[in-house]
C-alpha cells in the first residue's frame, strides 16, 4: 500500500507543480490582445492573432518568455519570423495558416526563438559564429525554460519534459543587412540590428509600414546581460530602427504584446540613452543584474562593478 502511495504522489507532484499560478501568468490574457483579431487553430498550446493583413503572430502564452513568431504571407512564398520554443508543433499551426512554401529567418538564435527551427527545411540564418554553435542545439537551455514558475497552465499532453531539447537544425544559407526577399506582392528586407545578440536581424515590410523587431524591441524588460550582448551595437541598432519611424505604421515585437505604435523607436532611443548616461537608478534584480526602469522602457542588465 505505501508503495502504491509514493507512486500516486510522485505521478501527482508534477501535476500541481505544473499548475501551481506563477505571477507573471496573472497578467493573463494581456488586455490589448481583445483588440486584435483571433484566428483559430486545432493546437491549444498556442493563440493565433491577425495583427495586420497576410500577418500572423503566433503567441504562446503558456511559458514564462510569452514568445511571438509571425508568418509573413505573400501571394507566392512565407516568412516565418522565429519558431518559438518547441514545445509543441509549431509547423502544423504554420500549415494550418498558409499552404505556400516557407523560408525560416530568425530574429536571434536564442533558444526560445528557434525551437521548431528542425521541423522546416529551409532556415537561412547571420553568417555568425553564434548562429552556428546555436544550430547545434542545446538541453541545458531548453530545460531551464520547463523549470518551476516557467509554464502557465498545462503542457500538451504529447510533451517529455524529460527529452527535451532545442533540437539541432540545418542553416540552408546565408542572410545579410539589406537583402530583400520578394514574396509575391510584399517584399521584406533584413535589417542587421545586432546588440542583443550578434546574429539579431529585424524586418521591415516597407510598402505596408511594418516593422518586426524580434528582441530588440519588445515591451517587457529587455535583456542586455547576456555575454554576447553588445551595449554601443545595440545603441546603434536601435538608432537605425528609429531613423525608419516616419515610414513605420506598427512595430511588432517578440514576446508579449505584438503591437505597439512607431513613436516606441525614438522613445527607446531617448530611455537608453538615459540609462547609459547614469541618469536612472539602477534597482536591484536576480544576483549579478539590475533593471533599469526609465519612461516606460526597462532594460535588464549586468550589475555595475563595484
Amino acid at each position: 500500500m505505501r508503495k502504491v502511495l509514493m507512486v500516486a504522489i510522485a505521478l501527482v507532484t508534477p501535476l500541481l507543480a505544473q499548475n501551481a499560478v506563477p505571477e507573471w501568468c496573472k497578467a493573463l490574457p494581456r488586455p490589448e490582445y481583445k483588440s486584435i483579431e483571433r484566428v483559430p487553430v486545432s493546437d491549444p498550446w498556442f493563440e493565433v492573432y491577425r495583427p495586420a493583413p497576410g500577418v500572423f503572430a503566433i503567441y504562446e502564452p503558456h511559458q514564462s518568455e510569452e514568445t511571438i513568431g509571425y508568418l509573413i504571407v505573400g501571394e507566392k512564398r512565407a516568412i516565418e519570423f522565429d519558431t518559438g520554443m518547441g514545445i509543441s508543433d509549431f509547423k502544423k499551426v504554420v500549415e494550418e495558416l498558409t499552404k505556400l512554401p516557407v523560408t525560416v529567418l530568425n530574429s536571434h538564435t536564442h533558444d526560445d526563438h528557434v525551437g521548431s527551427n528542425w521541423q522546416f527545411d529551409h532556415v537561412l540564418g547571420m553568417d555568425t559564429d553564434f548562429t552556428r554553435k546555436n544550430a547545434q542545439g542545446s538541453k541545458e537551455d531548453a530545460q531551464e525554460e520547463i523549470a518551476p514558475g516557467e509554464i502557465c497552465g498545462a503542457l500538451p499532453s504529447q510533451f517529455d519534459a524529460k527529452a527535451y531539447a532545442t533540437k539541432a537544425w540545418k542553416i540552408a544559407g546565408y542572410i545579410h543587412d539589406g537583402e530583400k526577399f520578394d514574396l509575391g506582392g510584399r517584399t521584406i528586407e533584413v535589417i542587421a540590428t545586432p546588440g542583443h545578440t550578434p546574429d539579431a536581424i529585424s524586418l521591415f515590410d516597407r510598402a505596408n509600414g511594418l516593422l518586426f523587431t524580434g528582441d530588440t524591441y519588445y515591451p517587457a524588460p529587455i535583456w542586455l546581460f547576456r555575454p554576447e550582448t553588445d551595449l554601443n551595437a545595440y545603441a546603434a541598432s536601435i538608432r537605425k530602427l528609429a531613423a525608419l519611424e516616419p515610414q513605420v505604421k506598427m512595430v511588432l515585437g517578440a514576446h508579449n504584446i505584438p503591437v505597439a505604435p512607431p513613436s516606441v523607436l525614438s522613445r527607446l532611443v531617448m530611455a537608453f540613452d538615459k540609462v547609459r548616461a547614469g541618469k536612472v537608478a539602477p534597482e536591484p534584480e536576480s544576483p549579478g543584474k539590475v533593471l533599469y526602469k526609465v519612461d516606460g522602457f526597462a532594460f535588464l542588465m549586468k550589475a555595475p562593478s563595484p
